[in-house]
């Protein structure tokens, strides 16, 4: 863990991930502050408003942090050069592939990390030059490999394959996950829905109250034809569950998505009819709470489990 520590010079080896109308910059200056690796969520900013989120971000807090970028979009060339003109100093790039952007952003000194759902692709990233990989298994909120390979099976298969620090995320809330997973391997955790209904998350409040309301089983993957996304139950989600078990090809997918789906539910709270992006992990979140409590929780519950597992004789 000590590689991702000297890597982004934080002082938990706990990174909050870039997650669409949840990650602005209060939520990446808190978790920063609080001594993780805070990440703004470029994927639902417009690039002037991402401008503004990183000078608030950098006025906030002193610490090191970092934008995530979804290389699907069609402005990913306005958002890389506002992310060099702005001087950011680490990006965790997503969704796309890591040999279009990860050699112009290390030649400007910036540090880069890709998040991959598979061994290929993070061999790829490996040799585009990547300095870390998120290795995020099917359990994950939001996009998610189409492979389906959970955490446990994904971290030691992509552990083997790199040699670059290994960070892993997918159903990682709480001491005893980030516990696992360190012991599959990992150099260190990325957490995303414990912090998406943080205090300082952007989401709307209807949809942190849903996510901490949500059971076991309340998720799904679906779409996984256009874009592999686990979703909460709702009346989209099962519109878009009927629409593939009739066969629904990429267009109708499309249309049932129609544009800012993901807003209206997350940011704008239409529990029913907008797009609940959360992991597995939301059945075990007990309550809305500062970034920073949710991150020292994770890590003295690392730390004591850590302990007792030292004092069992097996």
């Amino acid at each position: 863990m000590n590689r991702i520590r000297t890597l982004f010079d934080i002082e938990f080896p706990i990174i909050q991930a870039g997650m669409v109308w949840c990650s602005g910059w209060k939520l990446a200056a808190a978790v920063s502050n609080a001594g993780g690796l805070g990440i703004i969520g470029a994927g639902s900013m417009y690039p002037d408003v991402l401008r503004i989120h990183i000078q608030k971000c950098k006025a906030a807090t002193s610490k090191p942090f970092a934008v995530n970028v979804p290389l699907l979009y069609p402005n990913v060339s306005e958002i890389i050069q506002i992310l060099v003109e702005e001087q950011v100093k680490i990006v965790f790039t997503s969704a796309g592939n890591p040999s279009t952007w990860t050699g112009h952003l290390k030649e400007r000194g910036i540090t880069v990390v890709h998040v991959v759902a598979n061994t290929k692709f993070a061999l790829k990233a490996e040799a585009c030059g990547a300095d870390a990989i998120v290795a995020e298994g099917f359990e994950a909120g939001g996009h998610n490999g189409r492979e389906e390979t959970t955490t446990l099976c994904l971290i030691p298969l992509v552990k083997e394959a790199v040699k670059i620090p290994v960070i892993a995320a997918g159903g990682i809330g709480s001491g005893k996950t980030m516990l696992a997973a360190v012991a599959l391997g990992a150099d260190g955790v990325q957490v995303g829905s414990a912090f998406a209904v943080a205090e300082e998350s952007s989401a709307h409040i209807n949809f942190k109250n849903r996510v901490v309301a949500a059971a076991e089983g309340d998720t799904r993957l679906r779409m996984k034809k256009l874009v592999p996304v686990r979703l909460l139950k709702n009346e989209f989600a099962d519109q878009v569950a009927q629409a593939e078990a009739e066969g629904a090809g990429i267009e109708k997918l499309m249309q049932l998505l129609g544009r800012s789906r993901a807003k209206l539910g997350m940011f704008e709270g239409d529990m029913e009819q907008g797009e609940l992006e959360i992991g597995q992990v939301s059945a075990m979140l007990t309550g809305i709470k500062p970034a920073a409590d949710i991150l020292s929780s994770i890590w003295n519950e690392f730390l004591s489990e850590k302990e007792k597992l030292s004092l069992l004789k097996f």
